[in-house]
């Protein structure tokens, strides 16, 4: 149980009035050092069986940022010789041109909606049959919302799988420092828009590393406990079967999940 008090603070990339291309720039950043931090690899066989008990192999991704965790799980599970999902990329604000090139790269895995999609209403067309993936992401809503977003889920009887990167601990941000820094400043060199306002976020002016330094440690601050997890589904949950874990990454990092399935087969 974490002894660090949950704070319901601000991050850089989730706020509107900050420039689009440095919002884009602190998201293509956390995705690029998933990917070469190999900070998600240990959760592939978790996200596989946790699919195989619910019997379903179309993952709706929730709040999919710009598209790099379903990436990095897909060739993670080829890698392992697993069935890769097949993910269908949503978010309240799309980031289409990412999700574009995501899937030019693995168009049999990946696919989009290019319109807002709302976690805390999934319309039924997206929801029937499949699962429900927010991964690197719930800490971002307020208890509010994210218990908004597991009702919804359970009362459409969706299996839903909910992932972080580290506990409630700032010490979990530690790992992210190699791999972080070389990433934001290769990240005007891979952004598919936006390269040169995002070289003067990154390489002409700091501004880039201390809104990226800010976001990664206070979403440590911001993720929520199993207790917490579990004090959110008690109203609404005794109908499915709750399970909690932790997974170990490289650089002593620290990652955890928390999925729902419902308790009837066929749910």
């Amino acid at each position: 149980m974490s002894r660090v008090p949950r704070a319901q603070l601000f991050e850089f990339n989730d706020e509107r009035w900050v420039p689009t291309s440095l919002r884009d720039a602190i998201v293509e950043t956390l995705s690029r050092s998933l990917r070469w931090g190999g900070f998600l690899r240990p959760l592939a066989p978790v996200l596989d069986a946790f699919l195989s008990a619910s019997g379903k192999h179309e993952v709706l991704d929730l709040c999919a940022g710009a598209g790099g965790p379903a990436l990095i799980l897909i060739r993670e599970a080829e890698r392992l010789g697993l069935h890769p999902p097949r993910f269908l990329m949503t978010d309240l604000y799309p980031r289409v041109s990412s999700w574009t090139h995501a899937r030019e790269q693995r168009p049999a895995n990946i696919d989009f909606v290019a319109d807002s999609v709302d976690a805390t209403q999934i319309p039924p067309l997206l929801s029937h049959g499949r699962v429900r993936t927010i991964i690197n992401a719930f800490h971002h809503f307020s208890p509010e919302l994210a218990q908004a977003i597991l009702r919804d889920a359970v009362e459409s009887q969706a299996p839903i799988f909910i992932s972080e990167c580290f506990e409630r601990d700032p010490r979990g941000a530690l790992p992210l420092i190699p791999i972080g820094i070389p990433s934001l400043l290769a990240t005007p060199l891979f952004s598919p828009r936006d390269r040169f306002a995002k070289a003067l976020w990154t390489w002409l002016t700091p501004i880039g590393l201390a809104t990226g330094s800010w976001d990664a440690i206070i979403s440590t601050l911001r993720v929520y406990s199993e207790s917490d997890l579990r004090d959110l589904v008690a109203p609404f949950g005794d109908d499915y079967e709750w399970q909690y874990g932790t997974y170990d990454y490289p650089f002593g990092g620290r990652g955890c999940y928390f999925h729902g399935l419902p308790r009837r087969a066929g749910g």
